[in-house]
């Protein structure tokens, strides 16, 4: 039986005469989105569309490979730049397209600049540091509150005006402001002019002597398989999602009462719809992992399972006794995934590793799209269907392994001229029939499959 890798094409079921990747970008909606920062649509500072594509191309591949070596009767994959495109956009596009009215977008956003000029990026989930650090710095109350919703949901909606705050940092020099960030507890990286491209996309670790046991139920490459996800946020839900797309069963782990996710807004159907582009189709099993009977019932469920796949912040796996040995003892063979910010690169206490620092700390293009997440979360499927596929059973990636790649697979931007109009709304995207076959509705618009196996 022979293998085949489709040609990656540029607008595959897109209904649109695209030239190549600014077309793309212009289309699909990603610079609509990047753009929302500048308040009007902007290319990104990279091929960002065409490199995803390589990547889903590649993970294609090996899972054509996996899929023809469980008998499963595929010859070929395709996926296309507009599907790369409309991924990458695809929680963007679910929020345009929810019950809730629209979001407003004011733009601006970081980084922020020092008063020499040095740009940089903070971060904090705890409301706490972000009140301590803007206290340090004098900075006005009333716009450090309003500033909090915008700082933590840019991620979300890619703009996070704070003209005040960032008027603050203007006037500081570098070494106050870092010392104010260490004093607080702040994670403050500056914006590195020396992009990252060293580090392996994902490393695979320890053999299985053989493919994972399950038998193929359907003509998906991995039909059959379970995979458990304990993951937050964007980059380790992606990767658990893409590999539902190839056919996997995910039982996904949440604390008790959900994940914190499924509220925020906008909601679809009861559902945050940010949460449905990332989830949907997912099993949900609620578990206390902080205990120890709830830990009981995750080996419990890893004894059934063939892929592990979680995002938790560096030690927990330790701390709750969740380390690959401890699975392995449960279910030999298992493959064990491990998606995190910054790898074993900066030590064993990195600072958050969240898709902007680490766009700062690599050298990436800035952007307040989750162009780290996104692509970290192909990566990490990728890396688990390479591990299936080579009798594997540790597949560990990273945001700065995700960005390093980009940087090394980063050309010179395309700037070949426009072709087609700009998209300057999503929900109008959505509506567009040149796109029907590439996405679909479920309480809110969402994105189909980025690849297309024939039999």
């Amino acid at each position: 039986m022979t293998l085949s890798l489709d040609v990656v094409s540029v607008a595959g079921p897109v209904g649109l005469p695209l030239a190549g990747e600014q077309d793309v970008q212009a289309a699909c909606g990603i610079m609509h989105v990047h753009g929302r920062r500048f308040g009007r649509p902007m290319p990104l500072g990279l091929d960002y569309a065409s490199i995803v594509a390589a990547e889903l191309a590649e993970l294609g591949a090996h899972a054509l490979t996996f899929a023809q070596a469980r008998g499963i009767p595929l010859h070929a994959v395709s996926t296309s730049l507009a599907q790369a495109a409309l991924l990458a956009v695809a929680q963007y596009l679910a929020a345009a397209t929810a019950d809730d009215p629209p979001e407003p977008h004011s733009p601006g956003g970081p980084p922020f600049h020092s008063a020499e000029g040095i740009a940089f990026e903070i971060e904090t989930l705890d409301p706490a540091v972000w009140q301590r650090f803007w206290a340090a710095l004098s900075a006005d109350d009333r716009a450090v509150s309003r500033g909090w919703r915008p700082f933590l949901h840019r991620f979300a909606t890619a703009t996070c005006p704070l003209p005040l705050l960032a008027e603050v940092l203007a006037a500081q020099p570098m070494a106050c402001i870092a010392d104010v960030a260490r004093g607080t507890g702040m994670t403050l990286v500056r914006v590195s002019d020396q992009p990252v491209e060293h580090l392996p996309a994902f490393v695979l670790s320890g053999a299985g002597g053989g493919h994972p046991r399950g038998r193929p139920s359907g003509l998906l490459p991995l039909s059959g398989l379970v995979v458990l996800e304990s993951c937050r946020r964007v980059q380790g839900p992606l990767a658990g999602h893409l590999l539902r797309l190839l056919g996997a069963t995910v039982l996904r782990i949440e604390p008790p009462g959900g994940d914190p996710s499924r509220w925020v807004p906008p909601m679809a159907g009861g559902t945050s719809a940010r949460f449905l582009a990332l989830n949907r189709g997912k099993d949900v099993v609620e578990i206390d992992l902080g205990t120890a009977g709830g830990r009981r019932e995750a080996l419990d469920l890893a004894a059934t399972a063939d892929v592990f796949l979680h995002n938790w912040a560096p030690g927990k796996s330790e701390q709750w006794s969740l380390r690959h040995a401890d699975l392995a003892r449960v279910r030999p063979g298992i493959v064990y995934a491990h998606a995190s910010g910054w790898g074993a690169e900066l030590g064993p206490n990195p600072p958050l590793g969240t898709d902007f620092v680490v766009q700062a700390h690599s050298g990436v293009p800035p952007s307040l799209m989750t162009i780290v997440d996104v692509f970290g979360g192909v990566v990490s499927a990728h890396g688990v269907v390479a591990a299936l596929a080579r009798g594997a059973t540790g597949a560990d990636s990273s945001l700065l392994s995700a960005a390093s790649r980009m940087n090394a697979r980063a050309r010179r931007r395309c700037a070949e001229p426009l072709t087609v109009p700009v998209c300057d709304h999503l929900a109008a995207l959505a509506a567009d029939p040149r796109f029907a076959r590439a996405l679909v509705r479920d309480d809110c618009v969402l994105v189909r499959s980025p690849w297309e196996f024939t039999s």
